[in-house]
């Protein structure tokens, strides 16, 4: 795939992966893919990721169900970030959120709200 010399990977051979639900341009959460993360997502058309902690690859969804059907993929202006958009079958975060994105700093206090109740879906 010659977009895979065209991308470019950190010193670390990943690249951040924000994900964006379709539908309502929510963004999911980010992750890390790899040249072989990218193109498995690619051929698939699910998102595979490769985990920095257990250095393994993961096909988001297998365990929970919760996957993550690709519609476009979008890169930047420098390569150096990918753009996944999504139709999310579920909640896309490992603590029940639709979203990772659900604390927020406030801005005149430096705490943390948080700023969306869990939405657990069991399937």
């Amino acid at each position: 795939m010659q977009i895979l010399e065209e991308l470019k990977f950190d010193s670390n051979g990943l690249i951040p992966a924000i994900i964006q639900e379709v539908g309502t341009n929510e963004i999911l959460m980010v992750a890390y893919m790899n040249k072989e993360s990218v193109k498995k997502t690619i051929e698939t058309g699910r998102t595979w990721f490769w985990s920095r902690s257990r250095q393994q690859y993961w096909c988001k969804g297998d365990t929970s169900g919760h996957i993550q059907n690709v519609k476009e993929i979008r890169y930047d202006c420098d390569a150096d970030a990918l753009l996944v958009l999504v139709e999310q079958v579920g909640v896309a975060c490992h603590t029940g959120h639709k979203s990772c994105f659900f604390r927020a700093i406030d801005t005149t206090t430096g705490e943390s709200v948080k700023i969306a109740d869990p939405e657990i879906t069991t399937l």
